[in-house]
């Protein structure tokens, strides 16, 4: 009796798939642009951490997203600590420096679990500006409480395109990733509502 053949196994990196939709263990794609190009030369070792060539591409990705977003999440806090005015300045300009240096330590991590991936992780306005969700700065700084409302959607967002990505990181059994991202959503989802509360009456 004939054996009936399989089908093939679909690829599950978004830039070269080109997937319609997001849906677990598919990278929402933005763009179509590639922005984590596997590293490696002929000298090294074949990476094989148990997790396959495809799904490290596609986690590298989305990982390369959330960077995106977290690095510009960063700038504009920063931006904040300088420019914000007004009678919560001391509250405001201590508390966007603690937030601006989470994020700072944060797009390191995320950039060297993109690196461990095996693929080159973005670090570049260019790169950044093509991937990002999160809205640049504003080019005017606006006012303090307006600051406030930007950063919560800005963390807001953040914590939504993280949470995209950790069934994509599940559906491979990359434990190190999910857990990651799911500590990123728990900061982001805090922050948003310490930052909520202020303009709260």
């Amino acid at each position: 009796m004939a054996k009936t053949p399989k089908s093939p196994k679909k690829d599950k990196n978004p830039i070269v798939a080109a997937a319609p939709a997001a849906s677990a263990g598919a990278v929402p794609a933005k763009g179509g642009d590639r922005v984590a190009p596997e590293s490696g030369g002929r000298n090294a070792p074949i990476i094989n951490i148990g997790i396959d060539r495809q799904d490290r591409a596609a986690i590298a990705e989305g990982l390369s997203r959330v960077l995106a977003d977290t690095y510009t999440l960063y700038l504009t806090t920063h931006n904040f600590h300088w420019n914000v005015t007004g009678p919560h300045f001391n509250s405001l300009h201590a508390m966007f420096m603690a937030q601006y240096t989470e994020l700072w330590g944060a797009t390191d991590v995320i950039a060297e679990r993109i690196r461990a991936l095996g693929h080159y992780a973005p670090g570049s306005y260019a790169e950044f500006s093509k991937i990002a969700t999160v809205p640049d700065v504003p080019l005017q700084p606006p006012r303090a409480m307006e600051m406030v409302r930007i950063l919560v959607k800005g963390h807001e967002t953040v914590s939504r395109i993280a949470r995209e990505f950790i069934p994509v990181a599940e559906e491979a059994g990359d434990d190190p990733t999910a857990d990651m991202l799911t500590a990123r959503c728990t900061v982001h989802d805090q922050t948003a509502w310490m930052l909520r509360s202020l303009l709260e009456e």
